[in-house]
């Protein structure tokens, strides 16, 4: 029978993945990209007529040379766009490291001003109401017995975040950043990189388990979210590095996978300086929640309670003629 006419369809064919993993078979068993190349054109001498039926031999090689051309120019294209995000990434990453700094430096500055503003509270209120003062010892026991049972469970934060067996992590209220050490030479067409809104999984072709693959402690904004890989020379191997945008922008995350070790919460590191960008009514809150969370690892009394204090201290003055030596604030 007569060979198939081979066409070239450029623009259908360079996009197509199908036969990725056959091309890289063929060129693993056949030794590089040289004998894949003359292994393809044997093919086309043999099984088809794009030689022999050409118009010209100029004509054959001008469809080689178009292909080429082609898959030339959006590999130049391909590479702009990938330098051009990978510088954006870094610029990010570097201006969120900054931003945490000075995070910190406010945050050790407004708690050096909190601990002047509770010693002048202390002095206070050194005779506080009979109630008070049998809770104290147990709030202050609490305190050495490391804020309770509750308060204790989980690492203690790593800029915000932890470590687990394949991966470590770290957060901000607006998002979390996930760190997994591939092994070295790892090519981004070989990972399997996959973001839910309440999943996530990360793998490498040929190895025999995933780094990653389970539920999300929370929901995930998936449009705003992303990933790249990039080599790590201090541990001679390349990391993958995954940035998560919460879904809910208020709220520290104890775990990025369920099942996963937790951090304690309740020794993060508030963002002082985010806090001008939210309205009135949602800064004062989450500034009221940063006191009563200061002031329950200290053993004092949050500002809830501390109003009842004041409000019933008011009010024994008001009725002097009244017994209140059984009083107790609930």
């Amino acid at each position: 029978g007569s060979k198939p006419r081979l066409r070239c369809h450029v623009n259908a064919a360079m996009d197509d993945e199908r036969f990725d993993g056959m091309y890289m078979n063929m060129a693993g068993q056949l030794g590089g990209i040289d004998p894949l190349l003359d292994g393809f054109f044997g093919f086309l001498r043999r099984k088809t007529d794009f030689f022999t039926g050409a118009v010209s031999p100029e004509a054959a090689q001008a469809s080689v040379l178009a292909a080429f051309t082609k898959n030339m120019e959006r590999s130049e294209e391909d590479a702009r766009e990938k330098a051009a995000k990978e510088k954006k990434r870094k610029a990010d990453e570097e201006a969120r490291r900054e931003r945490l700094q000075a995070d910190k430096a406010k945050q050790q500055k407004a708690e050096e001003e909190e601990s002047r503003i509770v010693d002048v509270t202390d002095e206070a209120e050194e005779a506080p109401a009979s109630a008070s003062a049998a809770a104290a010892p147990e709030k202050e026991g609490e305190k050495e017995g490391e804020e309770g049972p509750e308060e204790s469970k989980g690492q203690v934060p790593i800029n915000n975040g932890g470590t687990c067996d394949t991966y470590r992590w770290e957060q901000t209220l607006q998002d979390l950043v996930v760190f997994v050490p591939v092994p070295a030479g790892t090519k981004a067409k070989l990972l399997d990189v996959k973001i839910g809104k309440k999943a996530l999984r990360v793998a490498v072709a040929g190895l025999p388990a995933p780094f990653i693959d389970g539920e999300l402690s929370q929901s995930v904004k998936i449009e705003d979210s992303s990933w790249s890989v990039e080599d790590n020379p201090a541990e001679g191997n390349r990391i993958v590095t995954i940035t998560l945008t919460k879904m809910n922008g208020m709220e520290w995350w104890k775990s990025v996978i369920v099942g996963d070790p937790e951090i304690d919460t309740q020794k993060v590191e508030p963002e002082n300086s985010k806090l001008s960008d939210l309205d009135g009514e949602t800064r004062q809150t989450v500034e009221k929640m940063m006191y009563d969370q200061r002031q329950k690892a200290a053993g004092l009394p949050t500002a809830d309670e501390q109003s009842k204090q004041d409000m019933l201290k008011r009010f024994m003055e008001q009725h002097p003629e009244m017994d209140f030596s059984k009083a107790k604030i609930c």
